[in-house]
């Protein structure tokens, strides 16, 4: 099965993009996956094309009129019905590792790439399905770069697509961990040698080595996720079972 992408987008000339290349790109050429770009303004109805109004109340900058979104939307849905939608906004829930491993899992994504201030808010209520995400708390020029993240998160899940199967589990945020520190030779290098446990050959030691490292290094780096880490590992299996 191909996972099919669908993208809204102002600038379609943006896509595939960086996706042409490396592990995406020969992917694409093997049809593992597939991407479709849908233009937003073919939907506008006025002689201008036009996507956008001033915002109601006032203010600055320009949004995108609803009625041009809806039946852009409508068209996507059409052409992948199954596909979850996913809008590009800083005003969305961040989205995680373990949001992109389940889409990657499915039959594609169709993904509505935001400008200007944003979307006319009616759009969301209108169709509920659609998931409000974001990159990180930074807000982008459009959503199309962060889409493309998005995308290449979730090609290189893909069965086939990255070399060694383990390489997309032992990562980052895969368990609600970082990942462990990496090296490869040269042994030294600036009078800095690789970790002796990394070259003793004792399986066992390793992986307690990596898994602390990942332990200290969240900790360290990001509280955040390592206070969600612990959390779920503190919870009682009985408290768990009982808010599944």
């Amino acid at each position: 099965m191909t996972f099919a992408a669908t993208i809204l987008t102002l600038y379609p000339e943006m896509f595939p993009g960086p996706l042409r290349l490396s592990l995406a790109g020969r992917a694409l050429e093997e049809q593992k996956w597939s991407i479709d770009t849908i233009q937003i303004r073919d939907f506008a109805t006025d002689k201008h094309r036009t996507v956008d109004d001033t915002p109601a109340g006032g203010g600055a900058g320009m949004v995108l009129k609803a009625d041009v979104l809806g039946p852009a939307l409508d068209h996507a849905i059409r052409m992948q019905p199954k596909a979850p939608i996913l809008v590009m906004t800083p005003r969305g829930k961040p989205i995680t590792q373990e949001r992109i491993r389940e889409i990657s899992g499915g039959p594609g994504v169709t993904i509505l790439c935001g400008r200007f201030e944003g979307f006319d808010e009616r759009i969301f209520d209108a169709y509920p399905q659609v998931e409000e995400v974001s990159l990180a708390d930074i807000v982008l020029s459009g959503g199309e770069p962060a889409a493309l993240a998005i995308l290449d998160a979730c090609i290189r899940l893909l069965p086939g697509v990255m070399g060694a199967a383990s390489s997309g589990t032992e990562e980052s945020f895969e368990d609600g961990l970082l990942e462990y520190p990496q090296y490869t030779r040269p042994q030294e290098w600036e009078g800095r040698t690789i970790p002796e446990v990394l070259r003793s050959g004792d399986h066992a030691k390793i992986a307690a080595w990596r898994k602390a490292r990942s332990e200290e290094d969240t900790r360290l780096r990001r509280p955040d996720l390592w206070d969600r880490h612990t959390d779920g590992r503190d919870q009682p299996a009985s408290d768990a079972r009982r808010k599944d």
